[in-house]
């Protein structure tokens, strides 16, 4: 190790993500990363506890920032409105990244290893039940709540999957409304 850089935290995230796309995800090791990013093994569990938590780390912000968008909404939407509001607020999350294609490329390396589209799916999972528990608390039915909820997921996944595909080419807050007004006509 030469000498101390700062940010070691984002240059272990930048290395992980690239190695993850060439050599691929199951090729690579902690160390791997660790060597590329100037940093011992020990700097990379500080910061990470596994390898595929690098690419999982911004699940927590990810969920904080749908559910004080749903508590922001005022009284009075119906619950598909203020779970596509939290939605809405986690497009813009994503949208708002520094690296205009960190979600592409991580996107990339998900869909290249099941057990990491598992974990994803489980990720969404559990921001759509966080969703369904916080229109209950703003006084919603539970059903009525879990169905916006999930609702409102689906079409935020299917809004990324869009964008993803677009490469750049398209808005993801746009798709999502786009897709949140087609649920609309659906119900």
């Amino acid at each position: 190790m030469g000498r101390w850089e700062p940010d070691a935290r984002g240059r272990l995230g930048r290395a992980a993500l690239e190695l993850y796309l060439d050599p691929g995800y199951e090729q690579t090791t902690v160390a791997d990363i660790a060597a590329r990013a100037g940093v011992t093994e020990r700097t990379f569990f500080r910061h990470f506890a596994d390898k595929r938590e690098v690419l999982f780390a911004g699940s927590a912000a990810f969920q904080e920032t749908v559910l004080d968008a749903i508590a922001a909404q005022p009284d009075g939407s119906t619950a598909f409105a203020v779970a596509a509001a939290g939605m809405d607020a986690a497009a813009a999350f994503i949208a708002g990244n520094p690296d205009p294609t960190f979600a592409r490329r991580r996107a990339a390396v998900i869909a290249a290893n099941a057990s990491l589209q598992e974990r994803e799916l489980l990720k969404l999972a559990t921001v759509a039940s966080a969703s369904a528990t916080a229109l209950t608390a703003r006084g919603f039915e539970p059903e009525e709540a879990a169905i916006a909820a999930e609702a409102a997921m689906a079409a935020f996944r299917l809004a990324f999957e869009r964008w993803i595909a677009s490469d750049g080419g398209l808005d993801l807050r746009e798709l999502l409304a786009e897709g949140v007004a087609r649920f609309r006509s659906l119900a």
